[in-house]
Parts: C-alpha cells; structure tokens; sequence
C-alpha cells in the first residue's frame, strides 16, 4: 500500500474519528486562542509542502500539524511558519 506524503487526516481513509478529535479541538479553543481561518489554511499549505509531512504528521516533532496549526501561537519545528 502507498502511502501518501502530503495528505491531511481529512483526506486519509480510516482516520475519521482523528480528524473529529481536530473538529472538537478546534470548536473549544478560545477565540483570542485560535489561529484565524485563513492563517490556520496559509500553515497547512507550508506543510503540505514540507518534506517532513507523513500521512498528516510532523516527523520532526511527531505532532497531526492539523492540531498544531490550530493554536495561535503554535509554532512550526523547523519554523516555515
């Protein structure tokens, strides 16, 4: 089976239930807590491009960067973002 490099938890078959878990994450942050929409799609894109992306996990840090990117001041390991 492939894997596949660039993809997110909303995008791999299987991981649903994750993905709710960014959903629900996402719905009880703060609103002073949250990056904004558009910051929080500008970070996924940069990830999306990184080479140390691996079915929607950071291998630099091991976090889901869907989850990271949320927080507001969350910052990217090997800072892009």
């Amino acid at each position: 089976m492939n894997k596949c490099k660039r993809c997110f938890l909303y995008e791999l078959a299987g991981k649903e239930d994750i993905y709710a878990h960014v959903q629900r994450t996402r719905a009880l942050l703060a609103d002073n807590e949250k990056a904004s929409d558009q910051k929080y799609k500008e970070r996924l894109e940069i990830c999306r491009e990184c080479d140390s992306l691996l079915e929607a996990t950071c291998l630099k840090c091991g976090c889901y960067v869907e989850i990271r990117a949320l927080k507001i001041d969350s910052r990217c390991p090997v800072k892009r973002w």
